[in-house]
């Protein structure tokens, strides 16, 4: 029998080319790896979320309340066996994703490891976590209690407040003005189906590109093993490795959702009159404590187009995006990598790291303000000149501690 497929379809030729590929065993590589376990995890707790909830604000008869359908529909997947446990470990497992690609993305920076040939995957994991931050923006509406529908308005705000196209973005994700009948639907939508789609298809693609190129490798494996992979082939050592830590990340995730419930929709209850005071997740704090800055008189016309101050939460992350898809055109390199750069042989590529995270903990920190009671001007300091300070810092510490070699690179 395989014989007669491996005559057809090649297998064997697959499996030598494929499933014997060398995979570095480092825990920084591990990263890549959490990122899709927790995809997978989001994918399968959505499965059982997706078959009992509701996407619609029509009323519905609770008891003796009228709830929006979707919100009943939240508190009946509370009050299955383990349900609450099942929707707080996809809550979870979207925070891990996030941090875990981040994550990654910046070991990646540090490391070098976006230059030639790896471009096309550098470019695939900022649109990863680009469209896994949205992913995790959509699902913060589809409860319809009153802090998911505060949080969605100021999502609307900020794409309608887009020149141009900010009328047609709101009609087309959200519906309309947020909320209508049509925007848990269409939300739900994106969602469950497109998003999930999309991020699996650039998943794919990712692995693909890996596989078919020669993996990086730490920088010590040029002097162990060089011109060679240092690591184990990916079956059956790599498979195992990933599947027991795919069991161990799907234990903890479930201890912690156990633990700590996500969101209790009844601490809000659902949408009224009156706009609780709430943060959001953590991989949105930078964005909402910058937008808490920018007054409400910053707003102006440009040939009859109105820009007013909510267009800042889309032009930040999109320079910042766009910069990010620059950088490897920034520091062209004629030959492959294939050895993991050394942060401290790099000042500047790393000392600009660590400044613009340092501008995403100060625009954090901006988020709780109104607990802090800091001042305007120490604010925009902190958010402004702050980050430029830490970069300084940085380049002129490692510059200290690690003085230039010959022949090495400052970039």
């Amino acid at each position: 029998m395989f014989s007669w497929l491996d005559e057809r379809l090649a297998l064997s030729r697959m499996y030598k080319k494929f499933f014997r590929k060398m995979f570095p065993v480092h825990h920084s590589f591990f990263l890549g790896e959490i990122t899709i376990f927790s995809f997978l995890t989001l994918v399968l707790t959505g499965v059982f979320l997706s078959i009992n909830f509701e996407p619609s604000i029509r009323m519905v008869q609770v008891g003796t309340k009228q709830l929006p359908a979707a919100y009943a529909s939240v508190q009946f997947i509370d009050s299955l066996p383990f349900g609450m446990v099942i929707r707080s470990m996809h809550h979870w497992a979207a925070s891990v994703f996030i941090a875990a690609a981040f994550l990654h993305m910046i070991r990646i920076l540090l490391t070098g490891a976006y230059k030639k040939p790896r471009e096309i995957n550098w470019i695939i994991g900022l649109l990863l976590l680009s469209f896994a931050v949205m992913a995790a923006f959509t699902g913060y509406s589809l409860p319809f209690d009153a802090f998911s529908a505060t949080a969605t308005k100021v999502g609307y705000e900020i794409a309608a407040s887009i020149p141009v196209l900010g009328t047609w973005l709101g009609q087309l994700f959200f519906g309309g003005t947020f909320p209508t009948e049509h925007s848990i639907p269409r939300l739900t939508a994106i969602h469950m189906i497109w998003l999930p789609l999309i991020i699996g298809a650039l998943i794919g693609a990712h692995v693909l590109i890996m596989f078919l190129q020669k993996h990086t490798q730490p920088k010590y494996a040029e002097k162990v093993a060089p011109g060679k992979i240092l690591g184990v082939p990916f079956w059956p050592q790599q498979a195992l490795i990933m599947g027991v830590l795919f069991a161990v990340f799907v234990g903890v995730l479930a201890m912690v959702a156990g633990l700590f419930n996500a969101n209790p929709i009844e601490h809000f209850g659902p949408p009224g009159p009156a706009t609780p005071t709430v943060k959001p997740d953590w991989y949105f704090l930078w964005l909402y404590g910058f937008l808490k800055m920018i007054p409400s008189s910053w707003h102006f016309t440009v040939f009859g187009v109105y820009v007013g101050p909510e267009f800042i939460g889309v032009l930040i992350p999109s320079l910042l995006i766009l910069f990010g898809f620059a950088f490897p055109l920034l520091q062209p390199s004629k030959t492959k990598l294939r050895y993991l750069e050394l942060p401290s042989e790099h000042p500047v590529r790393t000392a600009t790291v660590i400044g613009v995270l340092a501008f995403f903990i100060a625009s954090t920190i901006a988020a709780y303000n109104a607990e802090l009671s800091l001042s305007t001007g120490f604010l925009w300091f902190l958010v402004l000149l702050g980050p430029v300070v830490v970069a300084v810092l940085a380049y002129l510490l490692l510059r200290a501690i690690y003085p230039r070699r010959e022949g090495a690179s400052g970039d």
